[in-house]
């Protein structure tokens, strides 16, 4: 029975990503979801409320995906702190890539915790996504991924790869926001042409470089030599 109703999920799930990609979350209805899962409409809100509850479950299971990249990335073996951050430098956009609907399920939810998180602006959140069980869960494990990220820096500075003055807890953020600013940019830098000199090619390595270049602490303010000439 408990297969069956893994199975069951799994199909409603599977149907849920279809739709929210070629038709996106607002225009995908409960109905469509079962007819593309090909099962009931009854059986489809027996297991999943309402299509908020379903895109939350959706999240969970995107933050189960992408905890599974940090794990493998911080599991590597031979690998030092900065490289295992330099390895998600590479994992997350190919997560997007390959995981789009997930990826972006991932992002809205921190948007949501923004404003879970501000009892000014919590009433903005549909009530449908605070009733559902499984946003009650992801404020339990959304975390889990960046504990790992954390980890490695934690890595990092003990092995000598990472500046040991740095907090890893906040050095970890600042890297997980520049590599979510990193994304989002590819789409632009794509389409830049000939107007700036920055491309696809040069601008993964460029970005890397810089990054590891802070966390090693190679990166240094020179300041400008003054010449003072004379008037005679």
């Amino acid at each position: 029975m408990a297969g069956e109703k893994t199975n069951k999920e799994k199909l409603i799930l599977d149907a849920a990503v279809s739709l929210f990609t070629t038709k996106g979350f607002t225009a995908t209805r409960m109905e469509d979801v079962a007819r593309k899962a090909g099962i009931s409409k009854g059986l489809t809100y027996f297991y999943y409320k309402n299509k908020e509850d379903l895109f939350m479950a959706l999240t969970k299971k995107a933050f189960d995906q992408f905890k599974d990249e940090f794990r493998e990335a911080y599991r590597a073996k031979g690998k030092n702190g900065l490289e295992m951050l330099s390895d998600l430098v590479v994992r997350i956009p190919a997560f997007a890539k390959q995981n789009q609907v997930y990826y972006d399920s991932i992002l809205n939810f921190l948007d949501l915790m923004k404003k879970y998180n501000n009892p000014e602006t919590r009433d903005q959140i549909n009530p449908l996504i605070l009733e559902s069980v499984h946003f009650q869960k992801l404020l339990e494990i959304h975390h889990e991924p960046a504990k790992i990220g954390v980890m490695m820096v934690s890595q990092g500075i003990k092995d000598g790869s990472v500046r040991p003055e740095l907090q890893p807890e906040i050095t970890f953020y600042t890297v997980w926001s520049m590599i979510i600013g990193y994304e989002k940019m590819m789409g632009p830098i794509e389409y830049e042409g000939k107007e700036i000199k920055i491309n696809p090619s040069n601008w993964q390595p460029g970005f890397q470089k810089l990054l590891q270049d802070m966390l090693r602490g190679t990166i240094q303010a020179v300041k400008p030599v003054t010449v003072q000439g004379s008037l005679f």
